[in-house]
């Protein structure tokens, strides 16, 4: 039989190991993540200082190749804005307009003139007797000039889109905005002399203050929108039929009395469901081009 020191010697060295296993300290710490370089970095697209001359063929606003669609697209998110009140000029980013003041619902085609499309959306507006607001990007009215006359000529309100779509136009320096700006300006006028151009819309909507600024030194009210069908959106929405009706439903789901309506002339599939949404806007609503 051992003797009751050996116990009480062996229960104490059996306590020693079980402390032992028992950390104590706090777990080191976490190495932290050293930030994105590319946070903050301004777009590297030529400065409008010394603005390139894109060809007929270039476009600044589309991806690089086919979008392919996927196989069940997702419905599309709520408007940006909610569902403005009736005849509301709501406020949009940097001050900018999202909003007609008016019960009146304005419809707005972007990224123009395109010699293969913008004539499809022009004959539709006039066979349903409709006026719009058409923001064109300055090199496309350079090389466009009688599409330009035409726009003047039927009716509707011109807006200034840049020179070639910049997304980070808004990023650059005042004199670098006033250069892209007031050149697109010229194209226009070289095309339609006199004709007012009394709106800007920033690419992609990428408002800043300094860009909402210098459009207004230039006379031009920097309009927003609260519905966007994202007609441009082929990775998400696909094309042909299931893009036009995608278009049909957003427009027809989010538009109130005083929506601005963004959309895309050079777009075939927006085109397409202009052809059924007219009437129906026409029915339940004013259409009208922005005031100048």
């Amino acid at each position: 039989m051992p003797r009751p020191s050996a116990v009480v010697t062996a229960l104490a060295v059996g306590l020693l190991v079980l402390a032992g296993c028992v950390s104590s300290g706090s777990p080191a710490p976490r190495a932290a993540g050293s930030p994105s370089t590319a946070a903050g970095r301004r777009g590297t697209g030529p400065s409008p200082s010394r603005p390139a001359r894109p060809s007929k063929s270039t476009s600044p606003s589309e991806p690089a190749g086919p979008q392919p669609p996927k196989t069940t697209p997702p419905g599309p998110p709520p408007p940006s804005s909610g569902s403005p009140r009736a005849g509301a000029t709501r406020r949009g980013p940097a001050g900018s307009i999202k909003g007609t003041g008016s019960d009146a619902v304005a419809l707005t085609f972007d990224d123009g003139p395109d010699p293969g499309h913008t004539p499809q959306i022009l004959d539709l507006l006039k066979a349903n007797g409709v006026k719009a607001t058409f923001c064109l990007v300055g090199f496309r009215a350079r090389d466009e000039p009688d599409l330009v006359r035409r726009i003047v000529a039927e009716g509707h309100t011109l807006c200034n889109h840049s020179w070639q779509h910049l997304l980070n136009l808004g990023q650059l320096t005042p004199d670098e905005i006033r250069h892209d700006l007031q050149q697109t300006n010229d194209a226009i006028h070289a095309a339609a002399p006199g004709a007012p151009i009394k709106y800007f819309r920033a690419p992609g909507g990428n408002f800043t203050p300094v860009l909402v600024d210098v459009a207004r030194e230039l006379g031009m009210r920097s309009i927003h929108w609260n519905v966007d069908p994202r007609d441009w959106d082929r990775a998400t929405y696909g094309t042909g039929q299931p893009m036009v009706n995608h278009i049909i439903w957003a427009v027809q789901r989010y538009t109130r009395p005083g929506s601005i309506v963004l959309s895309h002339d050079a777009k075939p599939d927006t085109i397409a469901a202009y052809g059924q949404l007219l009437p129906w806007l026409k029915a339940r609503f004013t259409l009208i081009p922005l005031p100048t």
